[in-house]
C-alpha cells in the first residue's frame, strides 16, 4: 500500500482511507457483520486509515469500528470526531465546541472504540458560539494527556484554520472534495498548503453519485439521506447525470469504472491529499483500490475538467448549509 503524509507532525497513513459512516447510518440499513468484514478486509489490503465519528449512529459506528480493530489496533491510523452533538435516540442537540464537552466527548469515544489513544481527533463542525482558540486549547490538552496524537478540523474556513493552527499544530483538514464539489480549491487548499496541513476529502465519490450507479431516487434505499440532498432532487439530478455520464465515457476509454476515475482524479490533486471513500462491501473497497494504480496525464486531467467543469454541479451540498463554517 502506498503511504501519504498528513501534515508536518509525523502522521503517515495509507494513501486511500476508509470512511465508515455509512456502515451505521445515513445510507439505509447496513449489516454489521458485513461492515466488520469490510473493515478487516481493508486492513488486510493495507487500507489502515479508518474514519468514524461519535455522531454516526449515533455512537454505533465507533463501537462497530472498535469491534473490527479489537485485535489489530497497531495496524490502524484511527480518526474520529466530536462536535455534532446528538442524543442516544438520534435527536439533534447542536454543534458543541465547549472545552468541557471536548474532554467528555473524547473520553466517551475512547471507551466506545476500546482504545487508549485516538490517532487523529477532529472537531467535526466549528461552533460559532465558542472561540476556536478555546476548543483547540482543550483538544491540545488531550494531546498532552496522551489521549490523542494529532488534531484535525472539519469544514473550517481559512481564518478559522489559521487561528486554530496558532494554538496547536493542525495535522489535517477534512472537507468534502470531489469532481462535483471543488470550492475548496479557491481558498481552503491554498491555506492548508501554506500552513503544512494535510487534506482529507470526504465524499470523494460525490456520495456515490460519481459511481454512475444512482440514476434516480428510486435507486436509494429506505432511510437514505440522499433523498433529501438538493443534488439528488428532480431538476438537479438530471443535470448532474449528464456530467457523470460524460466522465463515464472517459472512464470507459481507459477501461476503468467511473468511480475509479473519479477517485484517481482526487488522488492526482496532490500528495498531501488522502481521500476516504466509504463503502459497506469488501468488493467495492477492492474496486476503489484500483484508483491508486491509475496514472492520469495532463491531457487526461484536462479532458476530465472539460467533461465535468468546476462549478457545474446543480444544487447545494446539504439542504442546510448553515453548519458549514465560511
Amino acid at each position: 500500500m502506498k503511504k501519504r503524509r498528513l501534515g508536518g507532525q509525523g502522521l503517515e497513513v495509507s494513501a486511500l482511507g476508509l470512511g465508515c459512516m455509512g456502515m451505521s447510518e445515513f445510507y439505509g440499513a447496513a449489516e454489521e457483520g458485513e461492515a466488520i468484514a469490510t473493515i478487516r478486509r481493508a486492513l488486510d489490503l493495507g487500507v489502515t486509515f479508518l474514519d468514524t465519528a461519535d455522531m454516526y449512529g449515533p455512537f454505533k459506528n465507533e463501537r462497530l469500528v472498535g469491534k473490527a480493530i479489537a485485535d489489530r489496533r497497531d495496524d490502524v491510523e484511527l480518526a474520529t470526531k466530536f462536535g455534532n452533538e446528538r442524543r442516544p435516540d438520534g435527536s439533534w442537540v447542536g454543534i458543541n465546541g465547549r472545552p468541557e464537552y471536548v474532554r467528555a466527548a473524547c473520553d466517551a469515544s475512547l471507551e466506545r472504540l476500546g482504545v487508549e489513544t485516538i490517532d487523529l481527533y477532529y472537531q467535526h463542525r466549528v461552533d460559532a458560539n465558542v472561540p476556536i482558540e478555546e476548543t483547540v486549547g482543550a483538544m491540545a490538552e488531550l494531546v498532552r494527556a496522551g489521549k490523542v496524537r494529532f488534531l484535525g478540523l472539519s469544514e473550517a474556513a481559512p481564518n478559522t484554520i489559521r487561528r486554530a493552527n496558532a494554538v496547536h499544530p493542525i495535522t489535517a483538514l477534512q472537507t468534502e472534495y470531489s469532481l462535483w464539489t471543488r470550492d475548496v480549491e479557491d481558498e481552503i487548499l491554498p491555506t492548508v498548503r501554506e500552513l503544512g496541513i494535510g487534506f482529507v476529502p470526504y465524499s470523494p465519490l460525490g456520495r456515490g453519485f460519481l459511481s454512475a450507479q444512482v440514476r434516480s431516487q428510486d435507486d436509494l434505499k429506505e432511510g437514505d439521506f440522499r433523498a433529501h440532498n438538493p443534488r439528488f432532487q428532480p431538476g438537479n439530478i438530471e443535470r448532474n447525470l449528464e456530467l457523470v455520464d460524460s466522465v463515464a465515457e472517459i472512464a470507459a476509454e481507459k477501461n476503468v469504472t467511473p468511480a475509479q476515475l473519479a477517485l484517481a482524479w482526487v488522488l492526482a490533486q496532490g500528495d498531501d491529499i488522502v481521500p476516504i471513500p466509504g463503502t459497506t462491501q469488501a468488493s467495492h473497497l477492492e474496486q476503489n483500490l484500483v484508483a491508486l494504480e491509475i496514472d492520469l496525464s495532463g491531457v487526461d486531467l484536462a479532458r476530465i475538467d472539460e467533461a465535468f467543469p468546476r462549478g457545474a454541479t446543480a444544487g447545494e451540498r446539504y439542504p442546510d448549509m448553515s453548519t458549514v463554517n465560511r
